[in-house]
């Protein structure tokens, strides 16, 4: 007889894809195995007790047992839908570039807590008005790109090491930001306000970023530079990456 090793997990529905007749491929993103892919047997059948449950964004708790190449799906109970974002552009371009960027940037079965709970702490707070999304959003960014070894340092010289206490100079081959004496090659020029606001959403948790106040120019400064870094850096580009900055134009 053979027993079957069941896991639970709680997980957010990151991307899905047909599968077979009626079945259906899941990607999820989830707090014990990082990112997986689990199939849904029958999910595609209106009557399924996976329909719900499979939709893109939802939160919840599953049971899974794991295949020889696949996770498999056995039962699941809906946490948040978080299906409110489906009614609002802005909410669903941001959480689906979210999603999309975990997709991208988190190798299969990479656990990250950290990475876990910052993206869920996103997906709540967009789920409300609370927040500016565009910061919220950059906050992520920032976030991500520490916890998957891209992250800024912006205390010091990221070529002599040497303490500074702002500068209006990133660079883009040492990830972090460079002194008055120093050699300026393969970087972006900034201001030294977007310079601050970087640093600040560095080290703020995302449901205390509302206490930043930044103009228009500060915000293309801070997200000119996620996007060159995240661009350059893994497998592909976002694709919701356009429709973001399409939002924005």
């Amino acid at each position: 007889m053979i027993f079957l090793s069941l896991h639970k997990v709680n997980a957010v529905v990151i991307k899905t894809m047909e599968f077979k007749e009626n079945d259906k491929l899941v990607w999820l993103y989830t707090d014990k195995f990082g990112k997986i892919t689990a199939i849904a047997k029958g999910a595609r059948k209106s009557k399924s007790k996976y329909l719900s449950i499979t939709l893109p964004l939802c939160y919840g708790e599953y049971v899974l047992f794991k295949g020889k190449n696949l996770y498999n799906l056995q039962e699941g109970k809906i946490i948040n839908s978080f299906q409110g974002l489906l009614n609002n552009l802005d909410k669903l371009t941001y959480s689906s570039y979210i999603c999309e960027l975990i997709d991208i940037c988190v190798e299969e079965g990479e656990t990250n807590q950290n990475l876990f709970k910052s993206f869920l702490t996103c997906m709540y707070l967009l789920n409300t008005d609370a927040l500016d999304y565009e910061l919220l959003i950059r906050s992520f960014e920032i976030k991500l790109l520490k916890e998957t070894g891209y992250g800024l340092n912006l205390d010091s010289c990221s070529i002599c090491k040497k303490n500074i206490g702002v500068s209006n100079y990133i660079s883009l081959s040492n990830y972090g930001g460079v002194c008055e004496e120093c050699p300026r090659e393969h970087g972006i020029y900034i201001s030294k306000p977007a310079y601050n606001s970087i640093k600040f959403l560095l080290k703020t948790p995302m449901d205390k970023i509302y206490k930043l106040n930044i103009n228009d120019d500060v915000r293309r400064d801070i997200r000119k530079i996620t996007t060159f870094i995240i661009s350059s850096n893994y497998s592909k580009k976002p694709k919701s990456l356009e429709m973001l900055n399409y939002i924005k134009e």
